[in-house]
């Protein structure tokens, strides 16, 4: 396969006819990369933008104990010319915001011990569904199509994951199986790296990490590129070692706090790649998606106790099993 360059972790990633991902978006997922004095104004930033905005250079300075000119090189490092641009755009997006978010009730993401079951259920949906609306937003589309592209010319596609991503690989797997394309989810380190040594340039692997940091998926992909694998990645954070070991990146936007690690809210980001990167390659090959699906619907809903390949007369759930 034809290698690809992946895009640039430094600069936002949007579609042409939308507006770029938010600063504040883009500077949590660089969090990770920037070094100890930067992560402090980075963190300001994202926990009040609107109060940066209105604060000159040397008070973010203090309040985030470093130094002028260690604001000058973050700005710089994200591409700003210098702190006058990032204020301007921080209050830009904080006016549009405000204008979105008017007649809407305002809930404070981040659970603390104190919240009531109450609080904690708003939260959480408030989580989930804006990591699906960002991870939608910033999702650079050119970059998709070609990964939709890769994986409908593949021979097979390996998807490497553990923990609560593992869970996302095998969603990506059954869903490859779906429409006919080989494929294969791996969890475990050793069966991972066994796989993705036997690949070659006719495939495709995929590593799935939020943090971009997890070792056995970032040794597979890392490996099925040596072999000549196209190599992509769907991690929270396009600058951690993740990126490295892969030619193309897809990235989520979900935030995780102190009590919501390997939260629902990552795992629904990643699930909307995936579901993004599967209707894509429906679509692709429509004639032949459409066949598989009929056909694979078919054999699950004759499924029943007993091995009686008849429907039942209530029909199948929403997964193409057998209700009960």
């Amino acid at each position: 396969m034809t290698r690809t360059a992946k895009p640039s972790d430094s600069s936002p990633q949007h579609r042409d006819d939308d507006q770029p991902p938010t600063t504040v978006l883009r500077i949590r997922s660089l969090l990770p990369s920037l070094a100890p004095a930067e992560q402090r104004v980075a963190n300001r930033i994202v926990e009040d933008p609107e109060g940066v905005a209105a604060s000159s250079i040397t008070q973010l300075a203090k309040s985030c104990d470093t130094s002028e000119a260690t604001v000058i090189r973050f700005c710089r490092t994200i591409d700003f010319s210098g702190y006058r641009e990032l204020r301007l755009t921080l209050a830009t997006e904080a006016g549009q915001a405000r204008g979105a978010r008017t007649g809407a009730r305002e809930i404070d993401g981040d659970i603390s011990p104190d919240d009531t079951l109450v609080a904690v259920v708003e939260k959480i949906a408030f989580n989930d569904s804006r990591a699906v609306e960002e991870t939608a937003a910033q999702l650079d589309v050119d970059v998709l199509q070609r990964v939709i592209e890769l994986l409908a010319a593949a021979r097979r596609t390996d998807i490497y994951g553990v923990g609560a991503s593992a869970f996302v690989a095998a969603d990506f797997q059954q869903k490859l199986h779906r429409i006919g394309l080989p494929s294969y989810a791996w969890s475990d380190n050793h069966v991972m790296m066994t796989s993705a040594a036997l690949l070659d340039g006719r495939d495709v692997a995929v590593a799935i990490s939020h943090s971009g940091t997890t070792v056995e998926p970032i040794s597979a992909l890392a490996e099925a590129r040596r072999n000549g694998a196209t190599a992509v990645a769907i991690t929270n954070f396009p600058r951690s070692p993740i990126s490295e070991a892969a030619d193309l990146i897809l990235t989520t936007a979900a935030r995780e706090t102190t009590f919501r690690s390997g939260a629902t809210a990552s795992r629904l980001a990643q699930l909307t790649v995936i579901d993004c990167l599967f209707v894509g390659l429906a679509q692709m090959r429509y004639a032949d998606s459409r066949h598989a699906l009929e056909t694979t619907r078919h054999a699950v809903r004759g499924l029943r106790v007993g091995g009686d390949a008849h429907p039942r007369p209530n029909g199948t759930d929403n997964e193409g099993g057998t209700t009960r």
